[in-house]
């Protein structure tokens, strides 16, 4: 090797080992006391050992500013590639100038050519900022930056998986990208999301405000519900990313992966059926039923502290990845609200996207009744949850446990003009317009105030009305679209063997078009 060539070598070298201290060691030891892993850190633990390769390694590293504040490149998570970015606070603290953005951009991009997930790692206070004497835009007005990120964000939604760590204090673009993916992890104490931070907010409304009361992880995984996992730590962060993963396809073009299942599917389990009370008044915890249905009890439960009367998540059927949803009666009896059904929603079209068949687990009184839901716009937004249940394709079974009342009937697909491909009914479940006491209460008002006894007149009109019409055999002899009533203990076995059935489903949109509207 002639020497030129050996002394570029080496100065190649110096330079790889001189960016791998990125900021400096000193603002590397400072995010390690506030709990934080450095950039490279946190790749090597969200990807499989020796997997990562980088792209744009050398940008920015003769300005002083490594890799522009971003790291970029592919690896694999359980042999699976992905594209990821990282941002890195120890540059210019995280914000995104033109090349940064730049990067983004072109990760995104990517992915979605090569049909594989992205995954960005946030940690920046958003668009660089130009200070007063300084020459020149150090902030990002190019075609493909961060201030353009939302574009390839939107083209690849529902081409490849997006997901988001928030793992810093982001505001801005950095928190409007994340906002554009499928998922939003945060980490406890370290991650922030607003689109202006406190001290803004006390100069211009001038209100006193901590950063983790305005967006901390709490806030956004409980009350807006931009959140869809807070996690304890990193760590933890990237353990459930990888999970995650484990249930998705690369792409859209893709079938989600099976995991190999050795147990007998045809056995079956009578202690579903101990679960839950046959009295519609009675509460019980749906996880309970949902651990019992699953391969080996495993469920990943999305936006598990947002809207609880609804729970969404991922679980496996013989192997095969499906998406859950299910009421919850231990909240608001599992009732339907506003922020529900943009719950279930959401869930709906993501499963769509990505070829995960659903299984609805159904117990509700229908939607919430009240002024607060009504002004909130539960019209509109129960709207969303008709218009994504209408325009799924995916298989989709659903299963009535106990009470299917009124708009619960449409809210959960047991209707079957929603296009539900089988819906099956426990012997518990009780299905109607209105409840019993309700439909008593409206048709024998009069019967009621003529009787010796009106409150155990009531009760007995209620009785012969539940018993006559409020189950699943008066439904059965009158509606050919419900497939059967099942035992609760053979639940698990007659949804695996029906998608079995279901697996090769296709069904195309009847009316080709631009896009729908759906009332957002």
């Amino acid at each position: 090797m002639e020497k030129e060539t050996e002394e570029r070598i080496l100065r190649l070298r110096q330079v790889r080992e001189k960016i791998t201290e990125r900021g400096g060691l000193e603002r590397i030891a400072r995010q390690k006391e506030k709990g934080k892993l450095s950039v490279y850190e946190r790749i090597a633990h969200l990807l499989d050992p020796g997997s990562f390769v980088e792209w744009g390694m050398l940008v920015g590293h003769d300005q002083g500013l490594p890799g522009e504040g971003v790291v970029t490149g592919q690896g694999t998570i359980d042999g699976r590639m992905v594209c990821v970015y990282a941002q890195d606070p120890t540059v210019l603290g995280g914000s995104i100038g033109a090349i940064h953005g730049f990067k983004m951009y072109r990760t995104v991009e990517r992915a979605m050519e090569l049909r594989v997930p992205l995954i960005g790692l946030h940690d920046s206070p958003g668009a660089r900022t130009v200070r007063l004497g300084e020459e020149g835009a150090l902030g990002d007005s190019s075609e493909k930056g961060g201030g353009s990120i939302f574009y390839p964000n939107t083209q690849a939604s529902g081409i490849v998986p997006q997901i988001s760590a928030i793992l810093g204090s982001c505001a801005g673009i950095s928190v409007y990208s994340p906002a554009l993916n499928d998922f939003i992890f945060m980490v406890e104490g370290i991650s922030h999301m607003f689109i202006t931070g406190p001290r803004i907010v006390k100069s211009v409304m001038g209100e006193d405000i901590t950063m983790d009361e305005l967006g901390g992880a709490k806030v956004h995984a409980r009350v807006s519900g931009v959140a869809d996992f807070r996690m304890r730590s990193e760590l933890d962060c990237f353990q459930t990313i990888r999970k995650l993963l484990s249930f998705l396809p690369l792409s859209c073009y893709d079938r989600p992966p099976v995991r190999p299942y050795t147990g007998d599917i045809t056995q079956t389990d009578d202690q579903v059926a101990e679960i839950i009370p046959a009295d519609a008044h009675k509460f019980y915890n749906m996880h309970k039923l949902i651990k019992r249905l699953v391969d080996d009890g495993e469920f990943l439960e999305i936006k598990a502290e947002f809207a609880q009367e609804m729970i969404v998540g991922f679980g496996r059927l013989g192997g095969y990845p499906v998406g859950i949803i299910a009421n919850q009666p231990m909240v608001r009896a599992g009732a339907l609200t506003v922020d529900s059904s943009d719950k279930e929603a959401r869930f709906l079209r993501f499963c769509d996207c990505f070829n995960i068949p659903l299984v609805l687990l159904v117990d509700t009184p229908a939607y919430m009744p009240g002024s607060a839901q009504e002004h909130a716009g539960i019209i509109r937004h129960g709207a969303k949850v008709l218009y994504a249940l209408c325009e799924a394709t995916v298989p989709r079974i659903v299963v009535v446990l106990r009470k299917a009342y009124g708009g619960g009937n449409l809210g959960m697909g047991v209707h079957p003009g929603l296009a539900t491909d089988f819906v099956f009914y426990w012997p518990t479940a009780e299905v109607g317009v209105l409840g019993a006491e309700q439909s008593v209460d409206l048709f024998y008002v009069d019967e009621i105030k003529k009787a010796a006894d009106p409150a155990l007149r009531r009760q007995q009109l209620i009785q012969e009305y539940r018993a006559k019409y409020a189950n699943p055999f008066y439904e059965a002899s009158r509606n050919p679209y419900m497939e059967d009533i099942i035992e609760p203990r053979e639940t698990r076995y007659r949804l695996i063997k029906t998608f079995e059935l279901l697996r090769n489903k296709r069904r195309e949109p009847k009316n080709p078009k631009r896009h729908g509207n759906i009332p957002l």
